[in-house]
């Protein structure tokens, strides 16, 4: 298939990247060049990882051993935002041939994944008329979702859904804290970061324990991570308490001090001038230091600082009069944490993370803004990651058209840019997921065994 095929009768799409609730509609603006209905019908058709998403949504229940729940995964919610602001929710599957199929007819701007109910979501009205209120989520994974828009006060390289090189750097850091505490404190292994695919990042923690987790642990969770609790109107947006909670103090001294003080005091130029520098100074507590702040930064102003230094000069000069003892005992000392707390640390989407039926984007979708594709990003070289040189729908239909035609190349995003994300979500991710699900699934039927052998026994 040629170029000029794929474009022929083309439509441009317009859509939102609101996150759905219900029948909620979604607002529509201008879709990037090149992505059109016709650009989609070919990349569901050849690219997307239709059997990799049904082995990790299937948890492992899609083999013959005994314990498998063959019901599993056609109790999993998916919704499509189709064409013309067309929104299905409640759509459901009972094998990966299924889901490939009406992928590939829908060809869905979006997709999203819900949680897993106790019957057929397709079929939950037979339930309610039946009087049985049966239809409820039973599991879900546990997800975050993180929003470079949240960040707006922080940074002045960009705003709204626009980012770059230079703020990108926030979501990093908040991968590398989330993460870290997922997996020490919480004890959770099997854990993906999702590139939204313009503005953001998205966890999907799948452990056992994670996906039964009931709405008010994963809500305890979610108070867990919860520092940044202030609101455009309030000053002082996070509080600590000294010591530090066990966890903070490993985020602060191993990777947001040396992040704030190293790239974003520089990148965002924070103290560069007089209105960047009072929102700092608003976070002390202490009118007498606050002045004198002030005083030295604005007889400053004609000095022979250079440019470049004032923001790393201005910054020793904050922490040296906070820590110095002369003020207040604990207050003062503990602002210096306090702002770059509130500068970098993570800030979450509450709601996504609290409720277990809400839905999320799933992996591997196309954005309909940007054109990007929602690639799995790695943790452990999560700095590596630029949102800017993501595979994009167009690109891969060049690479397609002007890749290898070798007959012996099973799938065709082995030739395209995809392949890595692919190779990655399946080596990393998906492999060691499945092991750890059906080695739970013959634990628990060998002790199933085990009980119903011992109380034939008695």
């Amino acid at each position: 298939m040629t170029r000029e095929d794929i474009e022929s009768g083309s439509q441009d799409m317009v859509i939102d990247e609101g996150k759905p609730e219900g029948g909620e509609r979604m607002q529509g603006n201008a879709a990037p060049e090149g992505f059109n209905v016709n650009y989609l019908k070919v990349y569901y058709g050849k690219l997307f990882p239709h059997a990799d998403m049904f082995k990790w949504m299937s948890y492992g229940n899609d083999g013959k051993h005994p314990a498998c729940d063959q019901s599993y995964f056609g109790r999993r919610e998916f919704s499509f935002t189709l064409d013309n602001d067309i929104y299905l929710r409640f759509q459901s599957f009972n094998s990966a041939s299924e889901l490939e199929n009406s992928i590939k007819e829908k060809c869905p701007f979006k997709i999203d994944i819900g949680p897993v109910y106790s019957v057929d979501p397709a079929k939950r009205h037979a339930y309610a008329q039946s009087g049985d209120n049966v239809f409820a989520p039973v599991e879900r994974e546990l997800i975050f979702d993180i929003d470079i828009t949240d960040y707006d006060d922080v940074r002045y390289c960009c705003s709204g859904a626009d980012v770059c090189l230079d703020c990108w750097p926030l979501m990093t850091v908040a991968i590398k804290v989330i993460d870290a505490s997922l997996k020490d404190d919480f004890g959770f292994n099997h854990i993906l970061w999702v590139y939204s695919g313009r503005r953001g990042v998205h966890c999907w923690v799948c452990d056992g324990k994670a996906r039964r987790l009931t709405n008010e642990q994963r809500a305890s969770i979610a108070e867990y991570f919860r520092v940044y609790k202030g609101n455009e109107n309030s000053h002082k947006k996070v509080s600590l308490s000294d010591p530090l909670h066990p966890f903070l103090g490993r985020s602060y001294t191993e990777v947001l001090k040396d992040f704030f003080e190293s790239k974003l005091l520089l990148s965002q130029k924070l103290f560069s001038t007089e209105e960047r520098y009072e929102k700092i100074l608003e976070m002390i507590p202490d009118e007498s230091i606050t002045s004198e702040l002030r005083g030295k930064w604005q007889d400053n102003k004609r000095s022979s600082i250079s440019k470049e230094d004032t923001n790393v000069v201005r910054w020793e000069q904050l922490k040296r009069i906070l820590q110095s003892g002369k003020h207040k005992a604990q207050g003062p000392q503990m602002c210096v944490k306090e702002i770059v707390f509130s500068f970098t640390y993570p800030r979450l989407d509450m709601e996504v993370s609290k409720h277990m039926n809400h839905l999320l984007k799933a992996p591997f979708c196309v954005h309909p803004k940007t054109g990007r594709v929602c690639v799995p990003i790695d943790p452990n070289c999560c700095e590596e990651f630029d949102p800017t040189s993501v595979p994009t729908l167009s690109k891969l239909l060049e690479e397609m058209n002007t890749g290898s035609l070798r007959a012996d190349i099973d799938n065709e995003w082995d030739r395209t840019s995809l392949g890595k994300s692919v190779r990655f979500f399946r080596s990393s991710f998906l492999q060691p997921l499945l092991k750890a699900c059906k080695e739970e699934i013959e634990n628990s039927y060998n002790a199933k065994l085990q009980h119903s052998k011992n109380s034939l026994n008695w």
